[in-house]
């Protein structure tokens, strides 16, 4: 037992190093993004992230968005907490059963005209979730997809420029 307190006393702590971003490559995303959304939509993109059931690794990546390392907010971006006041859905996970209604309501719940991205290879083709008794389909399978952003999980910088590619695509 003296060992191990010693160890975690006077050892090196077991965190990851920080992750190797050009710092001008994400501000220029950042800005490109806030500005796209200020120009095509007048004013701020208010996001919703919703885990249809996700192993949370995709929720832990736009976490991240709003953390002081990629600080999402200073860019005009915003995560909302309820649907009625969002203009993107952000769905991570294959739809489960149970969430599969939940889901829909979220959908019906929010504003037209709307938009759903869906995260992560788990919420693109279920992942490594797929043919599971438990799981209703992608997210596709449930509501209207308008980009999906492959990865497991995605990095911040893929999320920034799925939303983007998003925002480029659609203009109200």
């Amino acid at each position: 037992m003296r060992t191990f307190l010693l160890k975690g006393l006077f050892g090196r702590p077991l965190t990851e190093a920080a992750p190797k971003v050009d710092a001008s490559e994400l501000e220029e995303l950042a800005t490109l993004l806030g500005d796209t959304a200020r120009r095509k939509l007048g004013r701020s993109l208010s996001i919703r992230e919703v885990d249809a059931g996700s192993c949370n690794g995709c929720e832990l990546e736009i976490h991240a968005l709003n953390n002081a390392y990629y600080d999402l907010e200073r860019f005009g971006l915003r995560f909302v907490a309820s649907p009625r006041h969002a203009d993107v859905l952000l769905v991570t996970g294959p739809v489960t059963r149970n969430m599969k209604e939940a889901l829909e309501r979220t959908y019906a719940a929010t504003p037209a005209p709307k938009w759903v991205v869906a995260v992560g290879d788990c919420g693109v083709n279920c992942g490594v979730f797929k043919g599971s008794y438990a799981v209703a389909g992608s997210v596709a399978d449930v509501i209207p997809v308008d980009v999906s952003i492959p990865g497991c999980p995605p990095e911040p910088t893929a999320l920034l420029k799925g939303l983007i590619a998003l925002i480029d695509a659609n203009e109200r």
